[in-house]
């Protein structure tokens, strides 16, 4: 059965719609927003292919991360600064955003002014953040935790519910396999799907090596495209991405952030396999087997 659909954009912008057997939608922009010009560019650069590939897609940049590995680490821009960026690329392009929060204190204003709020993965359980990420009025992106089973989601979706919440988007980034290393099981997919809610395939957090050079995490980018591709074929309603220009200078996870000279072969690629699974089901009828 297609999933619902949730609508992401309010006001001016265009709105944004994922799942229900629709088009691959692209949530992406860089890790984390490192200042005013460049987070523009990156805007503008990604706008531009996905006007290419016919693709609509969701800004994503964050003005606080709040799980970096060491203090010495990039956060971001902070509450306020970052939030005004993501408002003057939402007015100049017309284009949703999107931000985590990781405070309960934060969700308010990160509400005001993104059209999806997201949840960090190692907050997904964290009953506090669910409520306020619901109270905001705003679709959430809920995060799958690496420690989490695809089908405890439901439980975090229950919460999110209760509090009122019912434009939820459930993603896989990955889930822990041993020390510093996560594994993707596509089995998450249909079974997060069992909540009648859409999903989306974290791209590059899910070739994360978490905490392997020390106090940063490595990565294996080249694995992008494989996994996506197979992402895509298990019936991912979304994918995102952390993309930047210049990956060895990014600011946060720049051994895990996708090169934006990749995004079109990456994402073109995705949309293929994701229309031709829309035709096989068309053809051959659903893919659960009994």
């Amino acid at each position: 059965m297609p999933s619902k659909v949730i609508e992401i954009g309010y006001g001016n912008v265009k709105k944004v719609k994922i799942g229900g057997g629709g088009k691959l939608v692209l949530i992406g922009g860089p890790c984390a927003i490192e200042n005013r010009a460049h987070a523009f560019m990156m805007a503008e650069r990604i706008g531009e292919i996905c006007e290419d590939l016919n693709v609509d897609w969701v800004y994503k940049s964050c003005y606080d991360k709040d799980c970096r590995s060491s203090p010495d680490s990039y956060h971001g821009l902070g509450l306020e600064d970052g939030l005004q960026i993501l408002s003057d690329i939402r007015d100049k392009f017309g284009i949703p955003v999107t931000s985590d929060f990781s405070d309960t204190s934060w969700a308010k204003a990160t509400g005001e002014v993104c059209d999806l709020v997201q949840v960090p993965a190692y907050l997904c359980r964290q009953t506090s953040i669910l409520r306020a990420a619901a109270e905001t009025g705003r679709p959430i992106h809920l995060k799958k935790g690496q420690f989490m089973s695809p089908w405890n989601m439901a439980n975090s979706v229950k919460k999110i519910e209760a509090a009122g919440g019912n434009q939820v988007l459930l993603g896989d980034r990955g889930t822990f396999f041993g020390y510093n290393m996560l594994v993707n099981d596509m089995r998450s997919f249909p079974i997060m799907a069992r909540t009648g809610y859409p999903v989306c395939y974290d791209a590059t957090h899910s070739i994360q090596m978490p905490t392997s050079m020390g106090d940063i995490s490595g990565g294996q980018r080249e694995y992008i495209p494989y996994l996506v591709r197979a992402a895509a074929a298990c019936g991912v309603d979304a994918i995102f991405a952390e993309i930047h220009n210049d990956p060895k200078n990014a600011k946060s996870d720049p051994n895990t952030v996708l090169n934006i000279k990749d995004l079109r072969h990456v994402l073109g690629q995705a949309i293929e396999v994701h229309n031709l699974r829309l035709e096989l089901l068309e053809k051959y009828g659903p893919d659960n087997v009994e």
